[in-house]
C-alpha cells in the first residue's frame, strides 16, 4: 500500500524536526548524506507498514530521531539508523550501500541486519544474532547504540503486537538489552526500557504503581522544592552556577526495591533524588571538576546531616562505564533521607548519553576511557571463544557485564582489575591463559590458597602452576569472569572431542577383535551399564579412562551369548519426527478438567488470580509460572518460543500451597486470634505455621492451602485487622538459582 499525501507531507515534516534535533550536524556535506540517506529510505520502504498500520519508515525516523537526540551521535550514525532495515526488509544489497554511502555506513549497516525470522523460529539463532551483534560492537560502537535504539522504539510500538510477542520481547530486553545500555552508561535509556518491560510483563503492577505516582505527585514536588530552596541559596551566595532539580526514580526500580525488600509501595522512601549540576569546571580558575563536587558536598551537609555508610564516590573512582557522579544521603525535612547526586555538566552528559559523549570529551580527558576499551576487549575475546552453548554463552555475558571491581596485586607489584567475587582461579587466566590451565593453587599475601579462594581489593597473589596440570570441569564452579569461564570450557570442549574420538577407535577396535554385531538394543544396554544418556558420552569416558576397555570386554562376552538384532551402525542416529502441538501463539486456558496437562512451578507457587505464564514442554505438557518468576523470565529471554500465554478459568475443585509473612508486636492472644481466623472466619486450611518473638516482636510464617487470589486477599486482610498485627505479605522462596 502506498503512501497517502498526508503521510508524504508528514514524512517531510519529520525530516525537518531530524535535523532540527542533529546538534552535531553542522556541514553541509553531513546535511547531504542524511538527506540522501532519508530519500533512498522512504523509497525503499514506502510500500510497506507497520503492524499498527503506520508508514514503515516511521519505525527507521523514529530510530534516527532517538540516534541524535538521545545518545548524540553524528551525521554517519544517524544515516545508518535510516537505513537500518533497507538491506534485511528490500532488494538493496550490502554492496548497494557500500557504492552509495561507503564502507563505513556499509559497515554499521551489515552489523545492524537482523536473520530472518530468528525471533520467532530458533532460540539458539535468536541467541546467535545477540553474538553477531556485540561482535560488530567490537568492531564500531555505533553498531550497539544503534540497535539499543531500534530496540527502545521497537518497546516504546509493543501496544500492537500480540501478548504472547509482547512478553517475549518484554523478556529479553530486561535480560539483555537493558542491562547493556546500563554497561554503556545510556541511563536514561536503560532506564525507560526497564520500565517499558515491566509494563508489558506485568501490566496489572505496572499500572498500580504508574496509580500511585500520579497520587502522591503533588506532594513529592512541595517536598522537593522544600529541600531545594536552602541549597540553591547557600550556592548561589558561594558563586556556583548550577542546576538542581528533582528527579523521580523509574517505576522498575522502585518495584525491584518492593520485592527485593519485601515492601509494600508507601513504606519505599526514597521515590526521588535531588540532582545537582554545575557549570563546567572550566569557569572555576582555581578549581577542577572533582574539587567543585567535594566542595558542594561539605556545603549541602553544613545544612542536612549525612549518613555516613551512604557516600558514593565515584568521582575518585568511576565506573567502568564512564560514570561519574558524587551521591551523598542526607537527613531532609520531616525526618526524610533523601539522595543527592552531585555532577558537573560534563558527567551528566556522559551518564545521560553514555558513549557519544564520552567520546565527545575523550580528547580532553582520558580518564576512564581505559576502562571502556577493556570492556570492549573483554567483550571480543569472550565472543570469538565461547563455544557452541549459546544459552550458557548469554548467562556468562550477563554476570559479565553487571560486575563490579576489584584491585589485586602481583608479586612484582602490578596491578590488575577483576570483577567482584573473582578467585584465584579468575586472576589466573586474567594473566595468561597457559597460566590459567596450569594452575595448582596461589600464595595470597604469602599463604597458600586453593584456585577457589575469593579475592579481595589489596590481595598480592602469585600464581602456582605445573605443567602436569589441566583445566578442569570443576572449575567452572568458582570461576567468577567471562574470560576465566570462556577458556575453560574451550579448553574442556578441545579435550572432551579428543577424548570421544579416541574412546570411539578403542570401542570399535575391540568390538571388531570380538568379532561382535551390536544392535541398538544391546548397545543401549551397554551404555546403561555405566549411567551414560549417550553414545558420546560413553566415548568420552572410555577416551578419558574413566570407563576401563577391560571391562567393557568381561560385559560384552556376557552377552555375546544372547540373540543380536541385526548389525547396527554405531554411528547412525535416529530422527524422530516433530509432533504437532502447542506453540507460543496459542493461549492455555486452566480449567477443572484438564488437571493433567499442566504443572504448577514449585519456584514460585502460582494460583488462580495471579498473573501468569506458561513454558511449553516436549511432551506438550505446560508448567505455569507467575510473570514476576525470575525463571520464567531467564527462559523467556532465551528461548521466547517457549512462552504461551496462560489464562485462569473455573478452578475450584483444588488448593493451592501459599506462604505468608506476618510481623506485629508480641501481645497475649495475638496468635490464638490469627489461628481463629484462618481456621474458622475462611475457608482455607493451615498446612504448618511458625513464630518467633524478639524483645516484645513478633514475626511468623505460616503455609496456607487456598483455592484462588481472593481467597488469599480475604486471609490477609482479615488478619491484617487483628489487634497488634503490623504487616501480612505473601512471600515466596526464591528458587532461580537451584
Amino acid at each position: 500500500m502506498s503512501l497517502t499525501e498526508q503521510e508524504e507531507i508528514w514524512i517531510e515534516q519529520q525530516y525537518e524536526e531530524l535535523m532540527e534535533i542533529s546538534k552535531r550536524v553542522r556541514s553541509d556535506a553531513d546535511k547531504e548524506l542524511i538527506r540522501k540517506a532519508f530519500d533512498l529510505a522512504n523509497e525503499a520502504h514506502s510500500n510497506m507498514r507497520r503492524k499498527s498500520g503506520e508508514p514503515y519508515f516511521s519505525h527507521p525516523i523514529a530510530v534516527a530521531k532517538i540516534v541524535a537526540q538521545e545518545v548524540g551521535l553524528g551525521a554517519k550514525s544517524i544515516a545508518s539508523a535510516l537505513l537500518h532495515d533497507v538491506v534485511e526488509d528490500t532488494d538493496y544489497t550490502i554492496e548497494d550501500i557500500e557504492r552509495l554511502f561507503g564502507s563505513t555506513i556499509a559497515g554499521i549497516i551489515a552489523g545492524l541486519t537482523k536473520i530472518s525470522n530468528v525471533l520467532d523460529k530458533d532460540a539458539s539463532l535468536q541467541v546467535e544474532n545477540f553474538r553477531r551483534m556485540l561482535m560488530s560492537m567490537s568492531q564500531d560502537l555505533r553498531v550497539i547504540l544503534i540497535k539499543l535504539a531500534d530496540r527502545l522504539h521497537n518497546m516504546r510500538t509493543l501496544d500492537s503486537m500480540p501478548e504472547y510477542k509482547q512478553v517475549k520481547i518484554a523478556s529479553e530486553t530486561i535480560y539483555l538489552y537493558a542491562p547493556l545500555a546500563h554497561r554503556l552508561g545510556l541511563y536514561s535509556i536503560k532506564t525507560e526500557l526497564e520500565d517499558l518491560a515491566l509494563k508489558y510483563e506485568h501490566p496489572l503492577i505496572y499500572r498500580e504503581l504508574s496509580r500511585k505516582f500520579k497520587e502522591t505527585e503533588e506532594e513529592r514536588v512541595k517536598y522537593i522544592d522544600e529541600i531545594i530552596v536552602p541549597i540553591q541559596e547557600v550556592l548561589d551566595k558561594n558563586g556556583i552556577k548550577c542546576t538542581i532539580k528533582g528527579r523521580l526514580k523509574s517505576i522498575f526500580s522502585i518495584w525491584n526495591k518492593m520485592q527485593t525488600k519485601n515492601v509494600p509501595f508507601e513504606e519505599i522512601y526514597d521515590l526521588f533524588a535531588i540532582r545537582i549540576v554545575f557549570d563546567h569546571p572550566d569557569d572555576y580558575p582555581d578549581s577542577n571538576a572533582r574539587a567543585q563536587c567535594y566542595h558542594i558536598m561539605s556545603l549541602i551537609t553544613d545544612i542536612y546531616p549525612h549518613h555516613e555508610q551512604r557516600i558514593r564516590d565515584w568521582v575518585k573512582n568511576p565506573k567502568p562505564n564512564g560514570y561519574e557522579a558524587l551521591h551523598i544521603t542526607v537527613m531532609g525535612p520531616r525526618g526524610k533521607w533523601v539522595e543527592i547526586q552531585i555532577r558537573s555538566q560534563k558527567m551528566d552528559d556522559i551518564a545521560e548519553k553514555g558513549l557519544a559523549s564520552h567520546w565527545k570529551y575523550k580528547q580532553d580527558d582520558n580518564r576512564g576511557s581505559n576502562n571502556l576499551d577493556i570492556l570492549i576487549e573483554n567483550l571480543k575475546t569472550s565472543l570469538k571463544n565461547s563455544e557452541t552453548d549459546s544459552l550458557a554463552f548469554l548467562d556468562d555475558f550477563k554476570m559479565n557485564i553487571f560486575t563490579t571491581e576489584i584491585y589485586v596485586f602481583t608479586p612484582k607489584g602490578k596491578l590488575m582489575k577483576l570483577p567482584k567475587g573473582s578467585t584465584v582461579i579468575d586472576l589466573a587466566y586474567e594473566i595468561h591463559t597457559e597460566i590459567g590451565n596450569k594452575a595448582i593453587a596461589a600464595k595470597v599475601n604469602y599463604k597458600l590458597q586453593p584456585l577457589s579462594y575469593v579475592l579481595h581489593s589489596g590481595d598480592q597473589v602469585e600464581i602456582l602452576t605445573s605443567s602436569k596440570q589441566s583445566p578442569k570441569r570443576e572449575w567452572l564452579n568458582f570461576a567468577m569472569s567471562s574470560k576465566a569461564k570462556t577458556r575453560i570450557k574451550s579448553s574442556l570442549k578441545e579435550e572432551r572431542l579428543h577424548n570421544i574420538e579416541k574412546g570411539q577407535e578403542i570401542f570399535m577396535t575391540k568390538v571388531k577383535d570380538l568379532q561382535l554385531n551390536l544392535s541398538h538394543k544391546s548397545f543401549k544396554e551397554l551404555r546403561e551399564k555405566y549411567d551414560t544418556p549417550n553414545k558420546e558420552e560413553f566415548y568420552q569416558k572410555i577416551g578419558a579412562g574413566i570407563i576401563l576397555i577391560d571391562d567393557i570386554e568381561k560385559q560384552l562376552l556376557k552377552n555375546s551369548k544372547n540373540v543380536f538384532a541385526r548389525y547396527w551402525k554405531l554411528t547412525g542416529v535416529g530422527k524422530q519426527k516433530n509432533q504437532k502441538g502447542l506453540t507460543s501463539k496459542d493461549i492455555y486456558v486452566i480449567n477443572d478438567i484438564d488437571n493433567q496437562k499442566f504443572t504448577l512451578a514449585t519456584c514460585c507457587n502460582p494460583i488462580p488470580g495471579d498473573e501468569v505464564a506458561g513454558i511449553i514442554n516436549p511432551n506438550n505438557s505446560v508448567i505455569v509460572h507467575k510473570k514476576t518468576c525470575t525463571n520464567l523470565n531467564n527462559i523467556a529471554a532465551k528461548q521466547g518460543n517457549k512462552i504461551i500465554t496462560v489464562k485462569w478459568s473455573s478452578y475450584k475443585l483444588l488448593s493451592f500451597l501459599v506462604k505468608i509473612k506476618i510481623e506485629g508486636v508480641d501481645k497475649v492472644g495475638v496468635v490464638y486470634n490469627i489461628t481463629k481466623i484462618i481456621s474458622q472466619e475462611v475457608d482455607v486450611n493451615i498446612k504448618s505455621l511458625n513464630f518467633e518473638t524478639n524483645d516484645g516482636v513478633f514475626t511468623g510464617e505460616i503455609d496456607l492451602y487456598v483455592h484462588n487470589s481472593q481467597d488469599l486477599g480475604d486471609v490477609i486482610s482479615r488478619i491484617g485487622k487483628v489487634k497488634g498485627v503490623k504487616s501480612v505479605v505473601r512471600i515466596e522462596e526464591d528458587k532461580s538459582n537451584e
